[in-house]
């Protein structure tokens, strides 16, 4: 299936703060995945808050831990995404999200609602949620406020039009950070799997520490587009600087 051209998901983004394009991963990349995933998720702890989710467990570090998403990560329409709205940016929270069953509804919130910034203000977080099942109403598919992101200091209340993003495995929802969201109930007797990716401008201070949290020697290897999502790279004119040096010098020889 041909994947829709940037501007008709950026018409998107803009008129409803999300767009869902299917089948942007192949089933084979969605089994691969969820086999992985699962094997470690049967050592994940489930959540120790009423966000985290008391029935849902989260793998964190995810880019230590799997090479199976280093491409959905720089998926060339993410990208264009990100190159539109953010310019300079890195990877913020990429994060497997598995919601068990009988687990409750999160509170609706926007992503970039941890920032100290009124709104409205220009986009400084974008997400993309990687189904590897699929989402349905019933299993926790992630709820959205569409519209939301141009709301100014306006919270969803209990009349707030919101609607679950149903979608099947291997789709991408990309949502903006301005929006309001939340994971979905499971009302079924499965859990349901994604992957998220948190996304946020590069000057500010990202939600997971990636330069702890993925060891020197694993990010040596990886493609250096991904190197420079996971922090070792420079917001202009000089964010991030080690000791006067571009940070992908730590790296050594190759990426030099």
């Amino acid at each position: 299936m041909t994947l829709p051209d940037t501007a008709t998901v950026l018409e998107a983004l803009d008129r409803d703060g999300y767009v869902i394009v299917e089948d942007v991963l192949s089933k084979e990349e969605v089994t691969a995945a969820r086999d992985e995933l699962g094997m470690l998720l049967a050592r994940t702890p489930v959540g120790r808050t009423d966000f985290e989710g008391h029935l849902t467990r989260r793998i964190y570090a995810i880019f230590a831990k799997t090479r199976l998403f280093d491409g959905p990560a720089t998926h060339p329409l993410v990208l264009a995404v990100l190159d539109h709205y953010l310019y300079h940016y890195q990877l913020s929270a990429p994060t497997g999200i598995e919601i068990g069953p009988g687990e409750v509804a999160q509170a609706l919130h926007p992503d970039d609602g941890i920032y100290p910034v009124p709104r409205p203000h220009r986009e400084l977080v974008i997400n993309v949620m990687w189904p590897l099942d699929e989402f349905t109403e019933a299993n926790g598919a992630t709820r959205i406020v569409p519209g939301s992101h141009r709301w100014g200091d306006e919270q969803p209340g209990p009349d707030a039009p919101v609607i679950s993003a149903e979608m099947p495995a291997g789709s991408a929802l990309i949502y903006l950070g301005t929006l309001w969201h939340g994971g979905g109930a499971n009302r079924t007797d499965r859990p349901r799997l994604g992957v998220v990716m948190h996304y946020a401008a590069a000057w500010l201070r990202t939600q997971e520490n990636h330069l702890l949290a993925v060891p020197r020697e694993i990010v040596r290897e990886l493609p250096e587009r991904l190197q420079e999502l996971l922090g070792y790279n420079i917001c202009p004119p000089f964010i991030g600087y080690v000791d006067g040096h571009h940070p992908r010098r730590l790296l050594g020889d190759r990426a030099r």
